[in-house]
């Protein structure tokens, strides 16, 4: 089964927690804390791979899940980082971020087109920090540690597309498949009835000077194809990488007796509706089936209309070889030129970089809502994470999450928006209470104590 587009849902594993501990041994009573990080999550990546044609390895098996970190142990011991979930998928195959509310694509995020590219779809999370990095000037034995930071997994589009040089388009039962199999050594399925081929087939061809190419055939399109009529869809995407088109016209006009040229005008202009771009695609016109008796007048209009659009014309005859050398030396020198002049695409590193620029840009931001009097909500991933990772019943983590909460500018925000001392605050499913240093007027105790909970600040 040739499956070429999927969705998934993946997620990177959860960090390890941290540990607080400290140490105790015979004759070091106060040996301090000891409390080792925990391990970071595994991460979920992408591998294009030449061993693998098809997304079939995803049609049932839709969730992937990496190894979660291992919590930290006392005497500095950390927990190991977990492993790294490797999804292998067709060289070509292309990732989009969807929305996970309304699942449309969002933009592509990743372009594996060569073998060996990797890119990572879910960050595992970063293991909790132990005791041991939470020791400051005033806070010699501080009794907490970090949890580990929690994965929010995603769902993602892959959409392979073919790497071809040249495609074989034209409307069902004009020849691609006799083609493809007369100039390379692919064996499709061929038969006399339209829609023989349901999948694309890919061979290799190699012209008589030397130069070789990748020849696609894509099974055939009809009028409305750019709508998605027929097969449409489903098979337009493997023409987008192409550099070239090689468009097939059946000269005898099949069992319809449809009339060749009219076919040449439907596919282009199916091709132009579908993706822009393709309209002005170099393209090669071959008038297929010369072996037929009565072609020559319909391969001469077609020969007309193509050199009127500026296409080079070619009539052959898959059958008897007929006009084969030539059109494969020029499909050769063609696609030559072409690939020369392409610009450099940018690799996966590339693509993943700007990504993870994005990702963290995003989880940076959050917003203020006031849901009634008195009663606020924060939400954003960074401000969210900071509360997971904290144990709500240690007076020393929440004092810790306080100081995290001031220098990320989530405090400020509150007292922007009118927050009074008071007021709760609820992120995720918890809440504390709100306070408004500037409305202490001097209360020197409580001074003393934020200071204390902001102490060591470029400890973090």
């Amino acid at each position: 089964m040739f499956i070429d587009q999927v969705r998934i849902f993946v997620k990177g594993g959860d960090g390890g927690a941290g540990c607080m501990s400290f140490r105790r041994e015979a004759h070091v009573p106060k040996g301090g804390p000891d409390g080792g990080d925990g391990g970071n999550g595994g991460n979920v990546v992408l591998r294009a791979d030449n061993g693998v044609s098809s997304l079939i390895d995803y049609r049932f098996k839709h969730h992937f899940k990496a190894e979660r970190g291992v919590h930290g142990k006392g005497s500095r011991m950390h927990g190991a980082n977990g492993q790294d979930l490797v999804l292998r998928v067709p060289v070509g195959t292309q990732v989009k971020a969807l929305d996970q509310e309304t699942m449309e694509p969002i933009e592509t995020v990743a372009d594996l087109t060569h073998a060996g590219e990797t890119f990572i779809v879910s960050h595992g999370g970063i293991g909790g920090r132990g005791n041991i990095h939470f020791v400051t000037s005033t806070r010699r034995a501080p009794a907490f540690a970090e949890l580990g930071e929690p994965v929010e997994g995603v769902w993602i589009e892959l959409e392979m597309k073919l790497m071809a040089d040249a495609a074989l388009v034209g409307m069902p039962s004009v020849g691609k498949s006799s083609l493809i199999a007369r100039m390379s050594a692919a064996r499709p399925k061929i038969a006399d009835y339209p829609f023989t081929t349901l999948q694309p087939n890919l061979g290799m061809v190699k012209a008589a000077d030397g130069n070789s190419f990748v020849v696609a055939d894509v099974p055939g399109l009809i009028e409305g194809a750019s709508e998605g009529k027929g097969l449409g869809h489903e098979f337009l995407r493997h023409i987008e990488r192409t550099a070239l088109i090689l468009h097939v016209v059946d000269l005898t006009g099949s069992y319809e007796q449809r009339d060749p040229v009219d076919d040449y005008r439907i596919i282009n202009q199916e091709l132009a509706a579908y993706a822009a771009e393709l309209a002005d695609r170099p393209r090669i016109v071959v008038g297929n089936k010369t072996d037929m008796p009565g072609t020559e007048e319909a391969s001469e209009r077609l020969r007309q209309a193509a050199e009127a659009d500026g296409a080079p014309y070619f009539a052959v005859s898959a059958v008897t070889g007929a006009g084969m050398p030539q059109l494969i030396a020029a499909t050769a020198q063609k696609v030559s030129e072409l690939r020369g002049a392409l610009p450099e695409q940018p690799d996966a590193q590339a693509y993943a970089q700007v990504w993870e620029a994005k990702r963290q840009a995003r989880d940076k931001r959050f917003t203020v809502h006031k849901l009634s009097g008195g009663v606020w909500r924060v939400e954003g991933k960074a401000v969210e994470r900071m509360v997971i990772q904290t144990e709500w019943d240690n007076e020393e983590a929440m004092a810790f999450l306080e100081h995290r909460l001031e220098r990320s500018g989530v405090i400020k925000a509150l007292i922007d928006a009118g927050a009074k001392t008071g007021d709760e605050v609820r992120v995720l499913g918890r809440s504390f209470e709100f306070e408004n240093v500037d409305e202490w007027d001097g209360d020197d105790d409580r001074m003393e104590e934020l200071e204390l909970a902001l102490d060591g600040e470029g400890e973090e």
